[in-house]
C-alpha cells in the first residue's frame, strides 16, 4: 500500500494545518502535552467546549458526518489527515468521543430525520454532550443481560433501572438508553433503544470514585422516567441490532484513542540511567521496546482497516476487537514495565515521582480500559468467532425466555 498523500489530500493536509496554526488555544499546549496524573475528561471541559464550537465554526467538527448535521462531509482518509493534524489538541475532543464516536452514529443510523437535524449539529458542535447508558450491575460484561424495564404507556415508556460505569453521565445533556421491553422471549430479542435527557426528572447521577482518585464513570438511577415513543432507536424488541451499531464504533473509537503510553516510554528510557548506562541501551529494554513498537504499528494498520470499511459506506466490523484488545493490555504491561525500571521509586506517585508519575496514572487507571467497550474475555470471543470462524462457545441460556433464565446458583 502506499500510504503517501495524494495531491488532493496534501491539499487538505495545508489547509487543515494552516488553519490549526491559526486557530488553536495554543496556551492550552503545554498543559495538553504534559497533563498531571488524574486529570479527567471534564476538567477543561469549558476549554474543548470553546475549542469544538470554533471548530464546528470553521467546518472542521466531525469531518466525516454529513453537512446537515454538522459535519463537513469529509472522506475517512481526510479525517485521519485532519486526527493527525490536530495532534495534541485532540485531547479536547475526549468530553465528547462518546457522544460523537458512538451515540450520533447509532442516532444517524435510526432516529428519523427531524430528530438528526435538531440533535446532531449540537453534539457536532460540542454544545451538547452525550453518554453511553448500557453496562448494569447485575450484567457484568453480558449487554444482553440487562433489567432496566421499558413499559409502554400509552405514547410514552415508563423507564425503572440503574446503569452503572456510565463515563461522562455527570456532565452529560443527553444518553442513549437500551432497556428490556420483553422479558418472555430470549434476552437478545426483547430489548429497545431510545434516547433521553439526562436531566428529565426521575434520573439520578451518582460518581463513583476510582482507585487513582478520579471520578470518570457514574451510576445512573431511572425512577419512573418517562420517554415519548418518537425517542426510540430501531423498531421495538430490536434493541439489540441497534446496540451492534454502537458497540462497533465503541470499539473502534476506544482502540483508536487509547493512549497505550508507548511513546513516553520510549523517552523515558532514552534519558533513564541504568546501573550499566542509558536504558535503551540495554538489550532487554530495546527487546521490549521494539515487541511494542511491532504492536504499535499493528494498531496503526489494523485501524486502516476500519477507515477502508467506512469509506466503502460499511459498518465497522468484529475487527475493531483487535485494536480494543491489544491496546489496553499494551498500556498496563507498559506502565509495570516503566515502574519496574524505576524500583524502588515506582512506589511514588504524583509529581514526586519519575516523568511527573505518569507510568503510574497510567497503570492504575489500565484496568479500566480491559473493561470499558467490552472485556478482555469478551473481545477475544469475538475475535474467535467473528473474525477467525471457530466455533462459539457453549451457551446454557440460548433461545432461554429472559424470564426463565435462573439468576441465583446452589
Amino acid at each position: 500500500m502506499n500510504f503517501d498523500d495524494t495531491p488532493q489530500e496534501a491539499e487538505f493536509r495545508k489547509v487543515a494545518r494552516a488553519w490549526i496554526a491559526a486557530n488553536a488555544p495554543k496556551h492550552l499546549e503545554d498543559e495538553l502535552t504534559n497533563p498531571k496524573p488524574g486529570a479527567t475528561r471534564d476538567g477543561k471541559l469549558a476549554e474543548s467546549k470553546a475549542w469544538q464550537k470554533k471548530k464546528a465554526e470553521g467546518g472542521w467538527a466531525c469531518l466525516h458526518w454529513p453537512k446537515e448535521y454538522g459535519g463537513r462531509g469529509a472522506t475517512p482518509i481526510e479525517r485521519v489527515i485532519w486526527q493527525q493534524e490536530e495532534g495534541v489538541y485532540d485531547k479536547l475532543s475526549r468530553p465528547f468521543a462518546i457522544g460523537q464516536g458512538m451515540c450520533g452514529p447509532t442516532v444517524m443510523a435510526y432516529a428519523s430525520e427531524a430528530l438528526k437535524q435538531t440533535y446532531l449539529p449540537p453534539l457536532a458542535s460540542g454544545e451538547k454532550v452525550w453518554c453511553q447508558l448500557f453496562s448494569e450491575p447485575a450484567g457484568g460484561s453480558d449487554v444482553a443481560g440487562l433489567r432496566t424495564r421499558a413499559e409502554k404507556d400509552g405514547d410514552d415508556w415508563i423507564i425503572n433501572g440503574q446503569k452503572i460505569w456510565t463515563s461522562g453521565a455527570h456532565y452529560s445533556d443527553y444518553g442513549i438508553l437500551i432497556t428490556r421491553t420483553d422479558p418472555n422471549v430470549a434476552k437478545h430479542k426483547g430489548l429497545t433503544m431510545f434516547f433521553l435527557d439526562m436531566k428529565s426528572e426521575g434520573v439520578e447521577v451518582k460518581p463513583i470514585k476510582q482507585a487513582n482518585g478520579m471520578q470518570e464513570f457514574n451510576e445512573v438511577f431511572f425512577t419512573n422516567v418517562r420517554i415519548p415513543d418518537s425517542q426510540r432507536l430501531g423498531a421495538v424488541n430490536d434493541g439489540w441490532n441497534v446496540s451492534l451499531t454502537t458497540l462497533m464504533n465503541e470499539r473502534m473509537s476506544i482502540g483508536a484513542r487509547v493512549a497505550t503510553g508507548f511513546p513516553e516510554l520510549f523517552e523515558f528510557c532514552s534519558n533513564l540511567m541504568l546501573d550499566d548506562g542509558v536504558a535503551i541501551d540495554n538489550p532487554d529494554v530495546r527487546s521490549k521496546l521494539a515487541s511494542w513498537a511491532v504492536k504499535n504499528s499493528g494498531l496503526t494498520y489494523t485501524s486502516y482497516r476500519s477507515i477502508s470499511a467506512l469509506s466503502k459506506g460499511e459498518r465497522p466490523g468484529p475487527e475493531n476487537s483487535i485494536g480494543k484488545l491489544v491496546s489496553g493490555m499494551m498500556m498496563q504491561d507498559i506502565a509495570t514495565f516503566a515502574m519496574d525500571l524505576q524500583g524502588a521509586a515506582g512506589l511514588l506517585s504524583g509529581e514526586d515521582a519519575a516523568a511527573g508519575g505518569e507510568f503510574q496514572a497510567l497503570l492504575l487507571s489500565s484496568p479500566s480500559m480491559r473493561i470499558a467497550g467490552g472485556t478482555d474475555e469478551i473481545l477475544r470471543n469475538i475475535i474467535a468467532e467473528r473474525v477467525l470462524g471457530l466455533p462459539g462457545d457453549i451457551r446454557v441460556d440460548k433461545n432461554v425466555p429472559f424470564n426463565k433464565i435462573a439468576t441465583k446458583g446452589r
